[in-house]
C-alpha cells in the first residue's frame, strides 16, 4: 500500500506545478471566506458543457439561497490526466473540498488516506437509504463509504428494429436463449452480428457474463478465488466463446470493424448495449438519417441463470481527507443527493442516483430512460478495491485470449484467479 509520504516524495514536483496551473476558476477570492464572510468550499468536477451550464446556473445559486453562508467555488477539471493531477493535489495538500469522482478510483484514493470516511457523519444513513443500492456499493473500501453517488449510468440492449423483425421478432427478447434464437435468425438474414457485445474489456462483457450466472467475488468483494473461476463463471465465459465460434457476436468483441454505433446505423447489427447517451447524442446530431429513437427497440439486459445484469458507471461526490471545510463539504454533498438536485442535474441525461428523482414521472417522460432505471434495479459494479485496474487488466487479456481460441476458459479464470488474489494482498 502507498502511502501519503511516498505520494508526495513522487509527485512533489508536479504537485507544485499543479497548484500553479488550476489556481484559476469560476469564482475568486480566498478558498476560506468568501463574499459577506461566507466560508467557501471548492468542488472539481468534470461535467460537460450542457451539464456545466446547469451545474453553475441553477445547482450553485439553488444551493447557495439555502446555505447563505457557503460559498461554492466551481472548478472543471480536464479528464485527460486527472488522476495524476488528483494524486498531485492530495500529496501536495493542494487538493480542493470535494469532487466529482469516478466511481472506479473511489477505493483506491480511499486505501492512500486521500479520503474522508462519509459514514461518520450526520445523516449519511439517511442519505445512503435514499438511492440506489449498486451505485452507493461503489464508495465501500473496508466497510466504510468514503462517498456518495451524485449520478449514474447503465447499460441496456439495443436492437435494430428492422433487423429485429427480419429475426420475427417486434419485441427485445427476454432471455439469454431467445437472445441466441434472435441472433441466429439474423445471421440467416444478412446481420453481421447479431449479439454485440462491445469488446473483450469488462464495461463490455461483464453484462453477459453476470446475466449468464458468472461472478468475480464474493459479496465483500474480499475474494476472487472460488468465485470468478466458479464452475458457472467458466460455463458463462464458454458460452461467450461459443457465441463467438458460431458467428453470433459483433466483430466489436475483438475490436473489429464496424463499431457498435456504426454497425446498428448502418443496419449491420442486430443488437449492441450501450448507456443513454447512445440516445442523447444521436437524437440531436444534425442530419443524422437514422432515428436513434424510432428505429430501435429497447430492453434489459436479456436474462440468463444470473438473471438480467448489467454494468453499473457513474461518478461519486467524495470529500478529501485534508479539506479545509469536510462540515461545509457534507452539506453540500448530502444536499446535491436530494430530490431536487438531483431532478435538475437529470435535464442533461443524467440518471438520477435517488431513487424517488430517478422514478418522478417528470424524468421518466423521457422516452428511452425507462429501460435505464429498471436496469439500475439490478445491474452490479466492477469490483471496487483498490487494486481493481491492475486485476481488471489481467481479466480482460485472459478473456480476450479465450475468444481468439488462445486459452480455454478453465484456465484462463483459474488463472485470473490466481493473480487477482495475489494483487489483493
Amino acid at each position: 500500500m502507498k502511502s501519503l509520504k511516498t505520494l508526495i516524495a513522487i509527485f512533489s514536483v508536479s504537485a507544485l506545478l499543479f497548484v500553479s496551473a488550476c489556481s484559476g476558476s469560476s469564482d475568486s477570492g480566498s478558498t476560506d471566506k468568501g463574499s459577506g464572510n461566507r466560508t467557501v468550499i471548492e468542488y472539481w468536477h468534470t461535467y460537460s458543457d450542457q451539464e456545466e451550464v446547469v451545474l453553475t446556473d441553477k445547482i450553485k445559486p439553488m444551493f447557495e439561497e439555502a446555505h447563505p453562508d457557503i460559498q461554492l467555488k466551481l472548478t472543471r477539471m480536464p479528464y485527460e490526466g486527472l488522476k495524476q493531477q488528483v494524486i498531485a493535489g492530495v500529496s501536495g495538500n493542494a487538493a480542493p473540498d470535494l469532487m466529482r469522482m469516478d466511481i472506479v478510483w473511489t477505493s483506491e484514493f480511499a486505501q492512500i488516506g486521500a479520503l474522508q470516511d462519509l459514514s461518520t457523519y450526520e445523516g449519511f444513513e439517511e442519505t445512503k437509504n435514499s438511492v440506489f443500492e449498486a451505485p452507493m456499493s461503489t464508495n465501500l473500501y473496508d466497510g466504510k463509504y468514503y462517498g456518495l453517488p451524485v449520478n449514474t449510468n447503465t447499460k441496456i440492449a439495443i436492437y435494430n428494429k428492422e433487423l429485429l423483425g427480419k429475426a420475427g421478432l417486434s419485441d427485445a427478447p427476454q432471455t439469454m436463449d431467445e437472445l441466441v434464437e434472435a441472433a441466429k435468425a439474423a445471421k440467416a438474414a444478412g446481420s453481421k452480428g447479431g449479439i454485440g457485445i462491445g469488446g473483450s474489456f469488462s464495461w463490455g462483457f461483464l453484462p453477459y457474463f453476470w446475466s449468464l450466472g458468472g461472478t468475480l467475488t464474493n459479496d465483500d468483494f474480499t475474494k476472487f478465488e472460488g468465485f470468478i473461476n466458479s464452475p458457472e463463471s467458466i460455463k458463462a465465459v464458454e458460452t461467450i466463446e461459443q457465441w463467438h465460434k458460431d458467428g453470433l457476436t459483433a466483430p466489436t468483441i475483438l475490436g473489429g470493424e464496424p463499431g457498435s454505433w456504426d454497425g446498428m446505423q448502418n443496419n449491420e447489427y442486430m443488437m449492441i448495449d450501450d448507456g443513454p447517451w447512445f440516445f442523447s447524442i444521436l437524437m440531436n446530431e444534425e442530419g443524422n438519417k437514422f432515428d436513434a429513437l424510432n428505429d430501435t427497440v429497447r430492453g434489459v439486459i436479456p436474462a440468463g441463470d444470473g438473471g438480467s445484469r448489467s454494468v453499473i458507471g457513474g461518478e461519486n461526490l467524495v470529500i478529501f481527507a485534508n479539506s479545509k471545510h469536510p462540515e461545509e463539504a457534507w452539506k453540500f454533498a448530502q444536499w446535491m443527493l436530494t430530490e431536487e438536485p438531483q431532478k435538475l442535474m437529470a435535464e442533461t441525461g443524467l440518471i438520477p442516483t435517488n431513487m424517488d428523482a430517478a422514478n418522478d414521472p417528470a424524468f421518466l417522460e423521457n422516452p428511452f430512460i425507462q429501460e435505464y432505471v429498471t436496469q439500475l434495479e439490478t445491474a452490479l459494479p466492477r469490483t471496487p478495491v483498490p487494486q481493481w485496474s491492475e486485476i481488471e487488466a489481467v481479466i480482460n487479456l485472459n478473456f480476450e485470449k479465450v475468444i481468439r481460441g488462445e486459452m480455454d476458459a478453465k484456465t484462463a479464470m483459474d488463472d485470473a484467479a490466481r493473480q487477482a488474489e495475489a494483487l489483493l494482498q
